[in-house]
C-alpha cells in the first residue's frame, strides 16, 4: 500500500549516528555500511512492517482517502496562486494571503493525517528501538568476522568497491541477534526511551503523507518556513 510504505520507509529508520570498530579487534581494512538500510533489510522489520500493515489498516486507509479528499480541495486553491503569480503584474499583498490560506490548510490536513496514523508511527517506533537496541553489536560482529578497521557511512567515501559494503553482514547479525520483535509498545513506553537510556541517538518518527497537491511558493511573498 503506497501510504503505508510512505509512512514507514521514507524517512522512517535512523541510526547511531556514529559507529567505531572495536578497538580490541584485530583488523586492517576500510569498509562502508548504510545502518538504516541495515535495519530495514532486516526479518524483524520486514516481518513487523507487514505486522504494522495488518493490524492498523483502518486507521491507515483513513489516512489515505483523507489525503486524497484535502489533495483534491487544495488543489483549486494552488491553482489560483500560480495563476496570480504568473500575471504581469502580481499583487504582492493578494499573494501573500492566498500563500498564508494554502499554508494554514495544509497545516490542519498534516496535523489531522498525523493524528490518523498516529498508532501506525508509535507502533513503528518501538519496533525500530527494537532493533535498534542491537545495531551496534550486529556492527561490531561485523567489522570483527571482516576484519574491518575503519567503518564509514557510504556517502562518507569518495568511492568504495562493492565489495567494500557490509551493510549485508550487519543485516545478517541483527537477523540473528534479534529475529522477532513486538509491534505492541508497553504501558508507559515512551518513543525514544531505549535511545536516551542507552545514549544511541533515537530513531525519529515517520513523517505522515502529506496533502498538498503542488507547492504554492511565491518568490517574495510566501511567509517565513514556507
Amino acid at each position: 500500500m503506497t501510504t503505508f510504505k510512505t509512512l514507514l520507509l521514507a524517512a522512517a529508520v535512523l541510526a547511531p549516528a556514529a559507529i567505531v570498530a572495536p578497538a580490541q579487534a584485530q583488523v586492517s581494512g576500510i569498509a562502508v555500511a548504510d545502518p538504516q538500510g541495515a535495519i530495514a533489510g532486516s526479518k524483524a522489520w520486514t516481518t513487523a512492517r507487514g505486522q504494522i500493515e495488518t493490524t492498523y489498516k483502518a486507521q491507515l486507509d483513513q489516512a489515505e482517502t483523507r489525503r486524497q479528499a484535502i489533495a483534491r480541495e487544495l488543489q483549486p486553491l494552488v491553482t489560483a496562486f500560480q495563476t496570480a503569480q504568473r500575471a504581469p503584474t502580481p499583487n504582492a499583498a493578494s499573494l501573500q494571503s492566498q500563500a498564508q490560506a494554502i499554508q494554514a490548510r495544509e497545516t490542519a490536513a498534516n496535523q489531522e493525517l498525523a493524528r490518523l496514523t498516529q498508532p501506525a508511527q508509535r507502533a513503528q517506533q518501538y519496533v525500530i528501538e527494537q532493533i535498534q537496541a542491537k545495531l551496534g553489536d550486529a556492527v561490531s560482529n561485523a567489522v570483527r568476522a571482516k576484519n574491518v578497521t575503519l567503518l564509514l557511512r557510504p556517502d562518507a567515501a569518495l568511492f568504495a568497491q562493492p565489495a567494500a559494503d557490509i551493510t549485508a553482514s550487519i543485516t545478517a547479525e541483527l537477523d540473528r541477534l534479534v529475529p522477532t520483535v513486538g509491534i505492541t509498545p508497553p504501558a508507559g513506553w515512551q518513543p525514544n526511551q531505549q535511545g536516551q537510556q542507552g545514549g544511541a541517538a533515537a530513531p525519529a518518527a515517520a513523517a505522515p503523507a502529506r496533502a498538498t497537491p503542488a507547492r504554492a511558493t511565491p518568490a517574495r511573498t510566501t511567509p517565513q518556513g514556507r
